[in-house]
């Protein structure tokens, strides 16, 4: 072969692997919609019924669902023991195999994209001499045996604790909290995990949350992603469309294994994002530094952040991390996260917990219960708490399908706690994160009319059920949001004129 065959050849396989791995930055959403849900330790039944009654009418445009294979069934059934798997078998608490198709089904026909929050870094941890998977698979996993895979002591890294978490080597090869830590460099090994996902997007899912990918050589999980099969094109998908990845690696900013090492396989969690928007909004950091929100904080490209306020795992750590039990400071920075034009959203749906290990709400046998919603105002109301159904939360997810990809323009702050912006001419936003009045006269960038603000209400039917605003011939408004308000955040878009 010549030499200029030879470059040819390369250049073709390097473009071919860029664009495998920039296609599964693509999440597949239907047009004009671009908030993800994570519907926590929800049932699919439940979930099918959320995608056709709730959130394809609201404008979401996905559902994150908790892990869908076979795992160890544990005394009181804490939420943590989806995370033991014992098999790829697709029967859970939330479901059969065959109520997960139907639920990929449904939600697909209405646009909601689904994506599986899938463990391919390990299996059940060794507390468990024999374990029971929630399929009666058995296995012994202080023995690394697990039949119904199978995989035998062949298919695992050495037992070794993660003790120092600047060792590259015991991160990527240790067992985290005891759990035993698969080999993704044994080609068998691969070959499991890429039918596992390959059955998943056979059914229907658009994409996958990859648990904790930290502890994944990141060379391991290419050739993972790139073996999996496209997406099933009966469920909606364009051809040759690629799995949307979304990848756990917590960075802090420090970390020996990095967040920088995983962002052209797929999206990655952006956990800087929630600690710094939760220091913000708590007020350990001025609003108005704000303006510069994005990777001038440090964070990822737009298009490689995988961005929260708060996620399963970290809201039950403390620390600066909001969640709903600070309920107006969490619907203001979820405000801000949802109307700044920075990474790809998911926002919270929780159930009520006082303990870290608290399972959802569930029957005394342990079957999860279904969520109940109050007539008047949709909101859960057995033990679920469903921020998603908050009205704040709701209206702000038709905020950002309104303003689209508009920039920010038109910043004000007070040079402390209160701030305002506009999305192009489509959308206005400000927030009072002072213990005073915000009282202003502010551009909004709208046209002239009166509008309705969809933090304090909706409209509904022509008529605002909450506050409104008046905007002048050009485009200024008296903005006002009191210090004693229930929120501290008030916006406005083209859709919502009355």
């Amino acid at each position: 072969m010549s030499r200029s065959l030879v470059i040819w050849a390369l250049a073709l396989l390097v473009a071919l692997f860029a664009n495998t791995a920039n296609s599964q930055h693509n999440p597949h959403w239907w047009s004009g919609r671009n908030t993800i849900v994570h519907l926590f330790e929800w049932k699919w039944n439940d979930i099918a019924r959320e995608c056709e009654e709730f959130l394809a009418p609201r404008g979401y445009a996905g559902v994150q669902v908790s892990p869908v294979n076979e795992n160890v069934v544990v005394d009181k059934r804490p939420w943590w023991e989806r995370y033991q798997p014992v098999s790829y078998k697709l029967i859970t608490r939330s479901g059969t195999e065959q109520e997960f198709a139907e639920m990929c089904r449904r939600c697909n026909a209405v646009g909601i994209r689904i994506y599986v929050d899938v463990i391919l870094n390990h299996m059940a941890a060794d507390q468990y001499k024999t374990a029971v998977g929630t399929d009666g698979s058995s296995a012994e996993p202080g023995m690394k045996i697990f039949p119904a895979v199978p995989y035998s002591a062949l298919d695992f890294h050495e037992t070794c604790d993660i003790w120092d978490w600047n060792d590259r080597y015991q991160v990527q090869n240790c067992e985290l909290v005891g759990l035993k830590d698969l080999d993704q460099g044994s080609e068998w090994v691969r070959d499991r995990l890429v039918e596992f996902l390959d059955h998943l997007v056979e059914l229907g899912v658009a994409g996958f949350r990859v648990d904790a990918a930290k502890h994944m050589k990141a060379d391991d999980l290419r050739i993972i992603y790139n073996r999996v099969r496209n997406l099933n094109t009966n469920h909606g998908f364009a051809d040759n469309s690629r799995a949307f990845i979304f990848q756990e690696v917590i960075d802090h900013g420090h970390e020996t294994v990095s967040k920088y090492e995983y962002n052209q396989l797929g999206a990655v969690t952006e956990f800087q994002f929630s600690e710094e928007i939760g220091r913000a909004f708590r007020g350990g950091n001025q609003l108005k530094w704000l303006k510069t929100w994005g990777p001038e904080w440090g964070f990822l490209p737009s298009e490689h952040a995988l961005v929260f306020v708060d996620n399963h795992d970290n809201q039950r750590d403390g620390g600066h991390v909001l969640t709903y039990k600070t309920s107006k400071q969490y619907k203001m920075a979820t405000a801000f996260a949802l109307a700044y034009p920075y990474g790809i959203s998911r926002i919270m749906s929780s159930f009520d917990f006082s303990d870290r290990d608290q399972p959802p709400p569930q029957t005394a046998d342990g079957h999860i219960i279904s969520p109940t919603f109050d007539a008047a105002t949709g909101a859960c109301t057995n033990g679920w708490v469903c921020e998603h159904r908050w009205r704040q939360m709701y209206n702000m997810v038709e905020f950002k399908n309104v303003v689209g990809n508009w920039a920010v323009n038109d910043w004000w702050d007070n040079g402390d706690n209160q701030i305002a912006f506009c999305r192009g001419g489509n959308g206005f936003i400000a927030f009072n994160g002072n213990n005073y009045d915000l009282n202003q006269r502010l551009m909004t960038c709208l046209d002239a009319g009166t509008y309705c603000d969809v933090i304090s209400g909706s409209k509904v039917n022509g008529k605002c059920t909450g506050k409104t605003v008046v905007v002048e011939t050009w485009g200024y408004a008296q903005i006002w949001i009191g210090a004693n308000e229930d929120d501290g955040v008030l916006a406005i878009h083209k859709n919502s004129k009355l």
